[in-house]
This record gives C-alpha cells, sequence and structure tokens, in this order.
C-alpha cells in the first residue's frame, strides 16, 4: 500500500514556481510532523522544510526564504510552494511522514526540474 503520494513536479524556468503537494494515507495513522527534502544527481538527499500538526515550521536556510511549507490535517496533505526557482532547485523532492509512534514513512518522490 502507498502511504505517502507526492505530486506537483515538472519542469520549470529559472524564477518560476511550483506547488508540491504530499497525501498521506490513514493508515499511517496520527501525524507528529511532516517533511520535504530533496535529492539531487549524485547528491545525498538534503533537509527541506518541516511542518508539525500544530502548523509549526522550520525552513533550511538554503530555501527559507523562496520556500513555503504548508499542511491540511484533514486532508491529511502537505504542499511546498517552491518561487523563485533557481537550476541548483533541480531535485526529487521526497515526502516524509512520522507517525505518533514514531515510525518514519516515505514517498517515492516527484522530479523537479529548473532549466531554460
Amino acid at each position: 500500500q502507498v502511504q505517502l503520494v507526492e505530486s506537483g513536479g515538472g519542469l520549470v524556468q529559472p524564477g518560476g514556481s511550483l506547488r508540491l503537494s504530499c497525501t498521506a494515507s490513514e493508515s499511517i495513522g496520527g501525524i507528529k510532523f511532516m517533511r520535504w527534502y530533496r535529492q539531487a544527481p549524485g547528491n545525498q538527499r538534503s533537509y527541506v522544510a518541516t511542518i508539525t500538526h500544530s502548523g509549526d515550521t522550520i525552513y533550511a536556510d538554503l530555501v527559507k526564504d523562496r520556500f513555503t511549507i504548508s499542511g491540511d490535517n484533514a486532508k491529511r496533505m502537505v504542499y511546498l510552494q517552491m518561487n523563485s526557482l533557481k537550476p541548483e532547485d533541480t531535485a526529487v523532492y521526497y515526502c516524509q511522514a512520522r507517525n505518533i509512534d514514531r515510525y518514519d514513512f516515505w514517498g517515492q518522490g516527484t522530479q523537479v526540474t529548473v532549466s531554460a
């Protein structure tokens, strides 16, 4: 069963915007927080942003002035609004959820390509 599903990736020009979405299945149970990570070719997966169940947010320094994470608890969804995109933002973006039992779940990723 797929427990986290990301969507919204694609090709965008430098300076453009994209909005990623992630839906968590009910099978995950209660969620403590959700995060976005990204992995560029040849690089390790790196942290992007966190949103807690209460709505607190945290960002990696590289994105904090350009990306916004938000969530809808009722829909069990988290979003990542990405503005002023740069070629170095090109990566596969992954959604992660930690439930109240401290289990981590990962989505399969969505490709974001920033190129002219």
